[in-house]
């Protein structure tokens, strides 16, 4: 009887261990670039040289993300989404890439990748075709996996066009399973609770045991209009999402869309600010040879990068809304905290609110220093009781900072940072 129990632990215990993602990767949430917003699926090299998805494209970009300090700020994924194909698999049914695109192929971009320090990212589709119309994974999950490893891959993005949503719980897990078994630390990056979403309720749990990350809802569209939809679809969702999200475990809301054409400077700070409050993956989509410095200097600050990458992966919440300003907060290390204040509407007048403090669940010590969090000044030092007055400019414009504990003995400085130097 011991031993017929023994044998059955065992089995059930290798059951857990072949379909359990758990790989100790992705513990902040992943940054770096993606093709698919700004480029799309262009594959009309002739005509468009400079933006078609291709393997000249990848390195100049990969060139930008080394030298211009994105690397450096954290940003170390550059990921090719969809397109990059060719339109069939080879003799032996493995993919291959578009040999006119990527003549040298996708192992010899890998290697460029990685000799700039970036890690590679590439992307496929659980079912029959990609999204773009290109060889799907569904009946060659294996073979693909082995694929991605020997290409040295260290990110995969599987989206779920082409396929069943029902079959979808357990297609995820077995190429996860695959990405495992290949020994090769690959990041997972899912699709399959996005195409469930409004048809069957996604079973999160299970998805955040299966995969590093996972796309939610609708793709981001270059305009606030398409941003703001995704963050209030978000917020109505944050009491259920926020329970799986986490180290290894993130809900992604979709590429930054700063640097294109879309946002005013107001609303690309709002996009920074918000992805960084829910610990949501950045990932810019931006042709970085053409970005504007005021661009690059939202993607880079520092500070917001550290709200992002605080190591307690809080997933922020909006908790409360005055006067049509949401109020977004996030519990940070070291007894920290951090605030969006969103003002979405469209009304030609700056919306002026004032909060007391201990409705902001600053009410632990005495005294708070505040500070503006894209510039790091010294907005005041408050008493527990105090109010904070707070200006945010409307059309999706954003007031930013984080509250510190302090005490009346020591004077506040006048700037401050979030980030270790």
């Amino acid at each position: 009887m011991v031993l017929k129990f023994l044998t059955i632990f065992i089995f059930l215990f290798q059951i857990t261990y072949i379909y359990s993602l758990e790989n100790g990767l992705a513990r902040t949430p992943p940054m770096g670039w993606m093709t698919w917003q700004r480029f799309r699926c262009v594959t009309d090299c002739q005509n468009f040289p400079d933006s078609c998805i291709s393997e000249k494209l990848i390195r100049e970009m990969a060139d930008r993300m080394a030298d211009d300090g994105y690397l450096e700020a954290g940003y170390n994924y550059i990921i090719v989404d969809d397109c990059w194909l060719a339109t069939k698999r080879d003799k032996d049914n493995r993919l291959q890439p578009d040999p006119v695109r990527f003549p040298n192929g996708i192992r010899a971009l890998a290697d460029y990748v990685h000799s700039k320090g970036l890690k590679f990212g590439i992307y496929e589709d659980y079912g029959t075709l990609t999204c773009g119309g290109y060889p799907g994974s569904i009946d060659h999950l294996e073979l693909d996996a082995e694929t991605f490893a020997e290409w040295t891959v260290d990110y995969l993005k599987l989206d779920g066009c082409y396929a069943d949503i029902h079959e979808m719980d357990e297609g995820y897990p077995l190429m996860g399973h695959y990405l495992n078994k290949t020994n090769r630390q690959i990041v997972y990056s899912c699709s399959w609770p996005a195409y469930q979403e409004g048809t069957i309720q996604p079973n999160y749990t299970k998805i955040a045991e299966y995969c590093n990350l996972w796309r939610n809802y609708d793709d981001i569209d270059d305009n606030f209009g398409s941003l703001n939809d995704i963050i209030q679809w978000f917020a109505s969702k944050q009491d259920n999402l926020s329970l799986v999200h986490g180290p290894g475990s993130w809900n992604d809301p979709d590429m930054l869309i700063i640097g294109n054409y879309g946002l005013s400077y107001g609303q690309s700070r709002a996009q920074m600010a918000i992805w960084s409050i829910m610990s949501a993956p950045l990932i810019m989509s931006v042709d970085l040879r053409e970005i504007k410095p005021w661009h690059s200097e939202i993607l880079l600050n520092k500070n917001l990068i550290a709200i992002n990458q605080d190591k307690l992966g809080i997933m922020g919440k909006r908790f409360s809304v005055v006067n049509n300003v949401e109020i977004w907060k996030k519990i940070l290390e070291n007894d920290k905290t951090a605030f969006v204040f969103f003002y979405p509407l469209p009304y030609g007048t700056p919306a002026v609110i004032n909060v007391p403090l201990t409705e902001l669940g600053l009410n632990k010590s005495e005294i708070y220093n505040i500070f503006e969090t894209f510039t790091g000044q010294l907005v005041g030092q408050f008493n527990k009781g105090d109010l904070l007055k707070v200006r945010v400019e409307p059309s999706g414009s954003v007031f930013a900072c984080w509250a510190e504990s302090a005490n009346f003995e020591q004077k506040p400085k006048s700037k401050s940072t979030l980030f270790k130097n």
